[in-house]
């Protein structure tokens, strides 16, 4: 009869707790092992689909899938190296992932990934200078002239009754449109409307080289007349389907409005995660744009032309009221942007022109690197051929500038009693962009007198 030993017992029954658990243990190594390649597969399949769906897919939807297949794979990683008795330590692990993976906001970031860059203006600011070292990039920019103008011809009597409220939600809807290459929002404003998605009648074409390459050149068509036609080759009408497809295909893109008054109206569209949005805002001081304003407006500034003539200006007009309106909106769009709130953290950059025209080289790297674009040899190129230039070259509209001369020049064309204007109405707005008051006219005409603080804003 075999005696009981319960020394015997307790070493069996701890090898087979200890056996259980080992098994137990390997039992969820190869689930995970099994579920990384069913994500690995699942991926491949994705990949494939969203390559023969991408003219229906918004931009980087697919970075979505990307993030989340990459999420579930670093937590498996994490629990395989526990499993497996690493000594790694996990914590450190995770960090480093998120590094990589994770920008300032918390959010995944898109660093080599689509850019989307918004450029901010008002009239006479040099906003179609600036947006050209964007717009000459290069072939991985899709850039975009003012495409708001259609939507403010339209409906600018209405929105007048309303304060601007229904069409700064207009103006941001259409601009998201544009981002995600879907150009149906704007075509409800185009004006006569678009036959089939084909337009002649879009505004200032010829100032977007992406709308005149070839791809989206289309086949003249007799008898139609396209008042902005492409200069660089004869093109139809524009076919904004292949507008879209083209927009698709490039690796960033940038809009250049002077219809966007108030930067918090833009919050949603900063916020959309299909969007990697930087806000360039470029201010000039408010006497210079008044100055050039009575120069490529005439018509529209007599009144200010004969208070310059008798040197009598009520400020209770409403044109200086509409001066005054003016200046609050971009100092107040700024006081947004300096803020830093969440939404715009790290993507408000505030440039003003007259440093632009001084320094068109480093200003114009400093936005670059701002909204995360190599700066290519391209713009570089543009940039040194059009800063200098002979006096036929600078038209009202021209994009080509002397640009050292052009920060000046408007001193010499204001009378000093508009500029005082200016100054008392605009005072704000000029004390937070760094700009000088003069208080006599051998001030305001002496080149020798800067009448630029140094300031950095970013």
């Amino acid at each position: 009869m075999t005696s009981y030993d319960p020394q015997n017992s307790i070493v069996e029954l701890t090898l087979q707790r200890e056996d259980l658990r080992m098994k137990t243990k390997y039992a969820i190594v190869f689930i995970c092992i099994v579920a990384l390649v069913i994500i690995e597969k699942e991926s491949n399949i994705l990949s494939r689909v969203s390559d023969r769906l991408i003219q229906r897919q918004m931009p980087q939807q697919q970075d979505f899938s990307n993030i989340t297949q990459k999420g579930s794979l670093m937590a498996l990683k994490m629990l395989l190296s526990r499993l497996s008795g690493t000594k790694r330590d996990s914590s450190n692990f995770s960090e480093e992932e998120e590094e990589e993976e994770l920008d300032d906001s918390g959010t995944y970031s898109y660093a080599g990934g689509r850019k989307h860059v918004l450029l901010l203006a008002t009239t006479r600011t040099g906003s179609s200078f600036v947006g050209e070292f964007f717009n000459q990039h290069g072939e991985n920019m899709f850039y975009l002239f003012e495409p708001l103008w259609h939507v403010e011809r339209m409906l600018t009597p209405a929105a007048e009754a309303n304060n601007g409220t229904v069409l700064s939600g207009i103006y941001r809807d259409v601009l998201q449109g544009l981002f995600l290459c879907d150009f149906s929002p704007l075509e409800k404003f185009i004006s006569p409307p678009p036959q089939d998605h084909v337009t002649p009648s879009l505004f200032r074409r010829e100032s977007s080289l992406s709308l005149c390459e070839e791809r989206v050149c289309s086949p003249v068509i007799r008898d139609v007349f396209e008042r902005y036609h492409c200069k660089s080759r004869r093109c139809g009408p524009l076919n904004l389907t292949l507008a879209s497809e083209s927009c698709l295909s490039k690796q960033h893109h940038a809009i250049k409005t002077v219809r966007v008054h108030q930067l918090d109206t833009l919050q949603p569209l900063v916020e959309d995660p299909r969007l990697d949005i930087k806000v360039i805002q470029l201010v000039r001081d408010p006497r210079a744009i008044l100055a050039s304003r009575m120069v490529a407006f005439s018509s529209k500034y007599h009144t200010w032309k004969a208070w310059a003539q008798n040197g009598q200006v009520p400020e209770d007009d409403e044109e200086v009221k509409r001066l005054k309106g003016n200046c609050d909106h971009i100092r107040m769009s700024a006081e947004v942007g300096l803020s830093q709130p969440h939404w715009l953290r790290n993507r408000y950059m505030l440039v003003r022109y007259e440093d632009i025209a001084l320094y068109p080289m480093q200003k114009a790297e400093e936005m670059y690197k701002f909204a995360g674009i190599p700066f290519s040899s391209l713009a570089r190129e543009w940039i040194l051929r059009n800063t200098q230039t002979t006096q036929k070259a600078s038209g009202i509209y021209s994009t080509q500038k002397n640009s050292s001369e052009q920060a000046e020049k408007w001193r010499f064309t204001i009378p000093f009693t508009l500029a005082q204007v200016v100054q008392r109405v605009c005072g704000p707005t000029m004390k937070l962009f760094g700009y000088r008051f003069v208080n006599d006219e051998t001030t305001l005409t002496n080149k020798s007198i800067s009448l630029l603080e140094d300031r950095l804003f970013n």
